[in-house]
């Protein structure tokens, strides 16, 4: 079966799916972490708090739309909650304590997980615009998959006009590449850093709500995707969408294939990438900063 062309292209795009789910996960950590300088290990937490939300309102409302919606929404809102009242206070507090401040924070997650949904996988249904295959070239594939895609790519072109065209954007970048000279320029650099850090989390959110049909939900899923998702970071490097693009890319592409190709060595594969990243190109292969 792994000799055929149809094979081979339904693990490329189930690499691209999972790219994507990356990228979607990872762009806001990145930009969080180049901007604010700040070690967000929660954020895979508020991924996971996306999902649940979005399981949630499927089951009051019976819609997969009414969880796609309110998962970024509810998570934007936790993570503005949390950066004034925490983050806010510990942006200055040095590398160390924002790691065990936020890792802190994972565990206090999964409580309240446990708390109020369980132990218990849960399931959210596809929806039914995008729900059973669609056959191409003699190969059929998920539709929700296929939209995963399709919503990973409209991020990055959506998130790449603001960033390019836009005063925002502009804004940003500037605090991205010299944070004290942006202030000097006029730019409220702390309102900025708030905006940045709710977009963050709603992008978050809204990985959460797009996984909870293809991973189910369940307390330990923020945990387990976070690794990946700082390995994103560190190789495509701090504050770059181009950046969060490529690692995404890499990493979810040699995660699907050195699964397939060769399963016992498929968990070490993106470590050595990781390193030799580390090695010789230490800030990442599309920094923000020169």
């Amino acid at each position: 079966m792994t000799d055929t062309m149809a094979f081979w292209i339904v693990q490329g795009l189930h690499g691209l799916q999972f790219s994507m789910l990356l990228f979607l996960l990872s762009v806001g950590l990145t930009v969080i972490f180049g901007l604010l300088h700040f070690v967000n290990l929660a954020h895979g937490a508020l991924y996971a708090l996306g999902a649940f939300v979005s399981f949630s309102a499927v089951k009051l409302t019976g819609s997969y739309w009414a969880g796609f919606l309110l998962a970024p929404v509810a998570v934007a809102i936790a993570g503005m909650l949390l950066y004034l009242g925490l983050i806010k206070r510990m942006r200055n507090a040095g590398p160390m304590n924002q790691v065990l401040i936020t890792f802190g924070l994972i565990f206090v997650f999964l409580d309240i997980f446990r708390i109020f949904w369980g132990d218990i996988a849960l399931g959210v249904e596809e929806p039914a615009l995008f729900s059973g295959p669609i056959e191409f070239w003699g190969i059929k594939y998920s539709a929700y998959r296929l939209f995963v895609i399709g919503l990973g790519i409209f991020v990055l072109g959506v998130l790449h006009l603001i960033l390019s065209r836009t005063q925002i954007g502009a804004m940003i970048r500037a605090g991205v590449d010299n944070e004290h000279m942006a202030a000097c320029l006029g730019i409220n650099v702390e309102k900025v850093f708030f905006i940045v850090f709710c977009v963050g989390c709603a992008l978050a959110g809204l990985a959460g709500a797009v996984a909870a049909p293809i991973l189910s939900v369940y307390p330990g899923m923020g945990t387990e995707i976070l690794i990946p998702a700082l390995i994103v970071v560190v190789i495509g490097g701090l504050g770059s969408l181009k950046g969060a693009m490529a690692g995404s890319l890499l990493v979810g592409f040699i995660q699907t294939f050195g699964a397939v190709i060769a399963p016992q060595i498929a968990s070490v594969l993106v470590y050595v990438l990781l390193a030799g990243v580390l090695i010789f190109r230490p800030a990442g292969l599309f920094p923000a900063r020169s």
